[in-house]
């Protein structure tokens, strides 16, 4: 499976690499092994994960203050790649060094550059609501799931599966699969936005409304490439307006920001986050949150590993659609094959006529 090079890919939550002795972080992201850990000033080093002498694990390495050193023969390598010592040797030649990952913070995410270095423009970075946002309560979590990020990006872009796979969970009833939502495309990724209205709260919240409870829900959500997924989602009473804004009393204003990131291509790395706003908090709210979007995407685990599996056991299978739930998948899966084309592409050297 190709991947796009010159993009951004979270390597986890800051919380995940620290400043403690052992804090050596081995990652896997869009087919290469990355090694992330930080310097004594707080900034992440992200390299290749692997020794230029005979290939050792860097990510089983030691940290001597910003420098990591490869634990199989003991070769030094400064946080900018550069081989600083070689056990026994008096000389270090110039060409020993390890690539070095551009690695920026973001939103309490953790992002890798795969490309070309002079294109790691931070600006294409999406934006998330993370647990250092202080206008909401948010908790992080994480998930690995065995199938290829193509198929997590076209179950993001489809939340007509809500009726039915997160039935017990996040879903909303009927509603959710029967409505037509509008995605505009964007250079990197689509954008999705629309309501469903006087219908039943999530059924993990229900015991805290009476029986006959409704409520009108806006899901307003940025997808880009590889994989980010940023939802304002809120909640209000059940109003009248069938149209635009509710006129309905808001209930919960809340973000979930969700990063998927390939580690080949039958697996993805999963960081995610729901936070609620401390206008519309309580306690234990921001909890129950996360509980329900854990037991959410242990299901959504559930139906893409089994449907990676038929995948592979029938590659020339014909998929039948459906226009309501594929229109969004189509739109995201077609943007990554432009972006990965155009990629491939400009790599391709000019032809020189004689």
């Amino acid at each position: 499976m190709e991947f796009l090079k010159n993009a951004w890919y979270c390597a986890g939550w800051d919380y995940q690499i620290s400043q403690g002795k052992e804090s050596i972080v081995a990652r896997k992201i869009a087919g290469k092994r990355v090694v992330l850990y930080r310097k004594r000033n707080g900034e992440v080093v992200a390299m290749e994960d692997q020794c230029p002498h005979r290939q050792a694990a860097m990510s089983m390495g030691r940290k001597e203050g910003d420098a990591l050193r490869c634990m199989y023969h003991g070769l030094k390598f400064e946080a900018d790649g550069r081989c600083s010592e070689i056990p026994g040797a008096k000389d270090v030649p110039d060409s020993l060094c390890i690539r070095v990952y551009p690695a920026v913070e973001k939103d309490n995410w953790i992002w890798v550059w795969m490309g070309d270095p002079a294109k790691a423009d931070p600006a294409l970075i999406s934006a998330g609501v993370g647990p250092g946002d202080p206008d909401y309560i948010t908790k992080p979590s994480y998930v690995r799931v065995n199938a290829s990020y193509l198929l997590e990006n076209a179950n993001l872009a489809d939340l007509s599966h809500l009726s039915f796979t997160h039935e017990g969970t996040i879903g909303m009833g009927r509603a959710t699969a029967q409505i037509v939502p509008t995605h505009r495309v964007l250079p990197r990724g689509i954008k999705t936005d629309y309501w469903t209205r006087n219908v039943p709260p999530p059924k993990f919240v229900r015991h805290l409304f009476e029986p006959e409870f409704r409520c009108d829900a806006n899901f307003d959500i940025t997808q880009t490439y590889p994989c980010t997924w940023v939802m304002h989602f809120r909640v209000f009473t059940a109003g009248t307006a069938t149209e635009g804004e509710s006129d309905g009393q808001l209930v919960m204003d809340s973000w979930t920001s969700q990063a998927v990131t390939p580690r080949d291509d039958r697996s993805v790395d999963y960081y995610y986050s729901w936070g609620v706003s401390r206008e519309t908090d309580f306690p234990g709210m921001a909890d129950m949150l996360k509980e329900g979007i854990d037991a959410a995407f242990l299901e959504d685990k559930r139906v893409l590993e089994g449907q990676q599996i038929r995948i592979d056991e029938n590659p020339n299978f014909r998929q039948m659609g459906i226009g309501i739930a594929d229109a969004g998948p189509a739109r995201m899966l077609r943007v990554i094959d432009q972006l990965i084309r155009a990629e491939r592409e400009s790599e391709q050297p000019v032809a020189r006529i004689a």
